[in-house]
């Protein structure tokens, strides 16, 4: 379902808001803060008061939803002035349409997700918002233990099985325009395999993936954490590359929400980032991690094992097929400011890599979807009141690990630049 979008309706719009990233605030925030209606500064209608305060948002049982809950369980929602219901939903699908007609306020997701409902691509078309980044890291490609039967351990061999043995491989991810699609995707054709014409790929919800494995329904599949270390727990898989080895420090989900909310209550939607980025904080201090992953073990948030969900939550890593480290990029939550800011390259990524795949049948003008999409205006003043520091640009350089470079310049000649595409 589109909508139709007020061109004269005033605040953080699809257009003209980005004046540049501004300069680095230092310092660190303080958990105790002062609600920030009660400092000095005025916003909507001269206060820095929510306009809704009661709200609810959407996450899927991922390891990465730690911040949204976590902002919740710390009593950081209420005081930023807001009573947030938070909603654990079945599927991306449903984050989607709940996100689009308005029965989610905001929530837990793929990065890309976004920018699929925003462009219009394989579903309903809303004009949408990335608030903040939620982590870095943290996703996985797990094949299944009879590849490694076969001789499978990496993505070399695995090119190797798929040309000598013939047959329907079944590959999963979680949303058609999501990260683990791009992640996937990336993976195989970097390893010389075409994700849609040598192998077959599925959408499956992250916490059906390890079920469908176990019954034989795929041979690997693309997801986030604890389904990749569950995998390897229940003896059926292994990890094959972990996402922070396809690109260190890559963003993954985010707080989104659709630009109408962002339009009609932006002082709502600047609480929420306060809130949560104070969650991000909370997650990253090393000694509330074992603590944080007990809370979102239970039931009500991801329910599995605390010890599956705490291990690669502490950078504890096993492959499953004889492999141990300890991984110094692991999900990150904060990380000094580094994790939340919205680059506009990073977005600009995403849109390749769509166009890449032939989500998007044209080039889009890639800066200005990304400046459309992500409310840097909005966070900088988050992150100014909670002495976040900031970025000097909103581009930033990846490095991808077949050699691969990204800087935003050129991004339709570096989509067609790849030789598989569609």
């Amino acid at each position: 379902m589109s909508d139709k979008r007020d061109q004269n309706k005033p605040g953080l719009s699809r257009r003209g808001f980005l004046k540049g990233v501004g300069v680095a605030v230092g310092g660190a925030a303080m958990m105790g803060a002062v609600p920030s209606w009660l400092r000095s500064g005025a916003w909507a209608a001269g206060s820095d008061k929510p306009e809704k305060t009661d709200l609810t948002i959407g996450f899927i049982p991922l390891t990465d939803c730690a911040s949204v809950v976590m902002a919740h369980e710390l009593g950081l929602y209420k005081k930023y002035g807001l009573n947030v219901t938070v909603s654990k939903e079945a599927s991306w699908a449903a984050v989607r349409d709940k996100l689009v007609h308005g029965e989610l306020d905001a929530a837990h997701v793929l990065y890309s997700l976004i920018y699929g409902v925003h462009l219009g691509l394989s579903g309903p078309q809303k004009d949408m918002a990335i608030l903040m980044n939620l982590n870095h890291n943290g996703q996985a490609i797990t094949l299944a233990n009879q590849l490694k039967d076969k001789g499978v351990t990496d993505g070399a061999s695995l090119k190797k099985l798929v040309d000598g043995e013939k047959r329907e491989y079944t590959f999963a991810q979680t949303f058609p325009t999501g990260t683990h699609a791009m992640w996937l995707y990336y993976w195989l054709a970097a390893n010389g395999i075409h994700p849609f014409n040598d192998v077959k790929t599925i959408v499956v919800p992250p916490p059906q993936m390890v079920a469908n494995m176990r019954i034989g329904n795929m041979d690997g599949f693309c997801v986030g954490e604890p389904w990749n270390a569950r995998a390897i727990f229940d003896k059926i898989g292994f990890t094959a590359v972990t996402t922070q080895e396809i690109w260190k420090d890559h963003p993954e989900k985010v707080l989104g929400t659709t630009a109408e909310f962002v339009q009609k209550y932006p002082n709502t939607a600047r609480a929420m980032l306060m809130a949560v980025m104070e969650a991000s904080m909370y997650i990253d201090a090393t000694a509330n991690r074992p603590k944080v992953a007990k809370i979102i073990a239970s039931k009500s948030y991801v329910n599995a094992p605390e010890e599956v969900i705490e291990g690669r939550f502490l950078g504890h890593y096993d492959n499953g097929i004889g492999k141990k480290w300890e991984d110094p990029n692991y999900m990150k939550f904060y990380n000094d400011g580094a994790v939340n800011f919205p680059y506009l390259s990073d977005a600009m990524w995403f849109l390749t890599q769509q166009r890449r795949w032939g989500l998007l049948t044209a080039d889009p003008d890639y800066l200005a979807v990304a400046k459309q999409v992500n409310q840097l205006d909005l966070y900088k003043q988050a992150a100014a009141q909670l002495k976040i520091p900031l970025p000097k640009d909103a581009m930033r350089p990846a490095k991808f690990f077949d050699g691969g470079t990204w800087d935003g310049k050129n991004p339709a000649q570096y989509a067609a630049s790849f030789k598989i595409k569609v």
